[in-house]
């Protein structure tokens, strides 16, 4: 991998900065507080980001530091490397509210989602512990030879587990214990629990809400109410009208004195009997022929009663004679009263029957005359009423059929008004139990935040018990495993960085670091700072090529780690530097040595000052 060139947009004393970096040896010189370190942080923040520290730590950690100087707003900026033949440009927002990571493949015109297995392949599996303690190579912290000689006798053991130079074994322990114990007085032991319960709740609600119950069917049913309630006005509209039809109709019926049709029918013939009845008597109290009939028999009564008087006076001795002839004259007599009478009877029971007819045509005529036309009239009359009658039967059936009608409508109305109001009360429920299902998504999503915090809390736990178990086995086994390997490579590089002066270095199982010579071992305590120094680069530089591949080599990244080392042994670094790594190199420099140097023996490099 190799850098092409940064643009800051904010970050520390830096707003709107740009630094390019060519193939080689790069020197980036500035004086004291120029913001070489500014620089070097802000490259490794690119790469690994830059998390904000929690509580506490965070007033004092590696974000706050940074924290641009002019509008803070602006915190981020550009980084494009060279990867694979491919160019590639990082994007960070290190805003805490705002954090955003961006990989754009220029070469390819497109943007690349930034996977780990991608970060990966870009870093070439380095962390960012890896890094902090081999490519990037510091000057050393302590002031002192003996802080020196114990950062360099615990840093093979701490590299592979810690990542950290300044602390010893014994104190790496109890403090990685005492961070162990802090993690776990950080899980929450029950959100697990808590979180499956609410999953549980969760899953319950939403196979709840998803039964057809819950179907919202409550505007369906209100525009239902609506057309039934205005059915049920129209229906209720007609039958009322209808029910002033038929009281008018029952009106007419009963004034005529009538209930059905039945009753007319009745009445009818009766009247077409009393008609014929009239007819019938007026027909024979009309005939003159009784009168005569009757007349001529008393006449004749009376003749015979003479002629019996005159032969009776003729004759005192016609007894038998006399005597029949009265008594046949005496019948003949009574046989024309008879008849007299009858006539009488039959004018009085026609007059009677005439009177009977005038008051039945006056009453449903307004005519008493009596005639085949009144006849007619009347029964044309009748006919109304009958037809009357039936209208109000198919209407009093109509009457039933909308009583039903209205009844079965006000049943409807009565079902969408139970309907509605379960739909009301169910859409209640159903926004309480969404009510409840949002609030439990918040916890399940609280909580889920709680359990990856506790499965980071379990992985730093983890890491601290694999930190404490390899620093462990390391104190026992790195002389024969990693140790002989770290000791045969830094032992090449301590032969180039002296110029000859140490060839051979090594490590014993305590951690004990000695120079070899042919005679004795010397103890690294014995040597000067300088050699010490010199001692340190040979390690980091060491474990930098044993954590990366030959085709995935980073750039060395120096920042003043030369502060110590007099001309000479700059002079020998810098000549074994650019002909022992071919790849990018970045050196930053409060010094102009360097440049001078590197000029002075005609070693090819580019000078960047800030």
């Amino acid at each position: 991998m190799r850098l092409l060139d940064l643009h800051i947009d904010g970050f520390g004393k830096f707003h709107d900065c740009s630094v390019s970096f060519e193939d080689g040896l790069n020197i980036i010189y500035g004086k004291n507080e120029a913001g070489k370190s500014t620089l070097h942080t802000f490259i490794r923040c690119m790469l690994f980001g830059l998390e904000r520290g929690r509580g506490r730590a965070s007033k004092n950690d590696l974000y706050s530091r940074y924290e641009p100087w002019q509008n803070r707003a602006i915190y981020g900026g550009k980084l494009r490397l060279e990867k694979g033949g491919k160019t590639y440009r990082i994007e960070r927002n290190f805003q805490k509210d705002q954090k955003s990571l961006v990989i754009v493949d220029e070469t390819a015109g497109k943007e690349i989602e930034p996977t780990k297995s991608f970060m990966d392949y870009l870093l070439d599996g380095l962390t960012e512990t890896a890094y902090n303690n081999t490519i990037s190579i510091g000057q050393l912290k302590s002031a002192t030879d003996g802080g020196m000689v114990t950062e360099l006798r615990n840093y093979i053991a701490n590299m592979n587990t810690s990542g950290n130079m300044a602390l010893n074994i014994t104190k790496a322990t109890a403090f990685l214990k005492s961070r162990r114990k802090e993690f776990e007085r950080q899980i929450v032991p029950e959100a697990a629990r808590s979180y499956t319960s609410l999953l549980g709740e969760i899953r319950t609600i939403e196979k709840e809400i998803s039964a057809p119950e819950y179907e919202n069917q409550l505007k369906e049913y209100q525009t239902m109410r609506s057309q039934v309630k205005s059915l049920l006005v129209e229906k209720q509209e007609e039958r009322e009208a209808l029910l002033q039809k038929v009281a008018k109709g029952r009106q007419a019926m009963e004034t005529a004195r009538f209930t059905d049709g039945a009753s007319i029918t009745r009445y009818l013939n009766q009247v077409h009997d009393n008609y014929s009845e009239y007819c019938r008597l007026k027909t024979a109290s009309e005939k003159k022929s009784r009168t005569v009939l009757a007349m001529l028999t008393i006449i004749l009564a009376a003749l015979l009663a003479g002629s019996t008087a005159f032969f009776f006076s003729l004759n005192n001795n016609a007894i038998f004679l006399p005597g029949g002839m009265g008594l046949i004259s005496l019948v003949l007599l009574i046989t024309g009263f008879a008849l007299l009478l009858k006539g009488k009877h039959l004018k009085k029971a026609a007059a009677m029957a005439g009177n009977l007819m005038q008051e039945l045509f006056s009453r449903h005529l307004g005519d008493p005359s009596i005639s085949e036309e009144a006849m007619n009239a009347f029964e044309e009359r009748m006919n109304e009423f009958l037809r009357l009658s039936k209208i109000l039967e198919r209407s009093e059936e109509s009457l039933k059929e909308q009583a039903a009608e209205i009844t079965s409508l006000k049943e409807r109305e009565t079902t969408c008004e139970n309907v509605i109001s379960g739909q009301q009360r169910t859409q209640w429920e159903l926004e309480k139990k969404l009510d409840r299902l949002a609030y439990c998504k918040d916890q399940a999503e609280s909580l889920k935040q709680v359990l990856e915090e506790n499965e980071r809390i379990r992985q730093e736990v983890t890491a601290i018990d694999l930190a404490l178990d390899t620093m462990t086995e390391l104190s026992s086994t790195i002389r024969d495993s990693f140790g002989l390997y770290l000791n045969k490579t830094a032992s090449g590089l301590i032969d180039g960085i002296s110029g000859g002066i140490y060839n051979s270095m090594s490590v014993d199982e305590s951690l004990n670091v000695f120079i070899n010579t042919r005679t004795k071992l010397i103890p690294v305590e014995q040597v000067s700072s300088g050699a010490m120094d010199q001692i340190y680069l040979a390690l980091r530089l060491a474990a930098a090529k044993l954590i990366q591949t030959k085709d995935g080599q980073m750039p060395l990244i120096f920042d003043d780690s030369f502060v110590l080392y007099d001309d000479e042994r700059l002079r020998t670094a810098l000549k074994w530097l650019t002909n022992t790594f071919d790849n990018q190199i970045i050196i930053f420099t409060c010094h102009k040595r360097e440049a001078q140097m590197l000029t002075s023996n005609q070693i090819p490099y580019c000078l960047v000052e800030i």
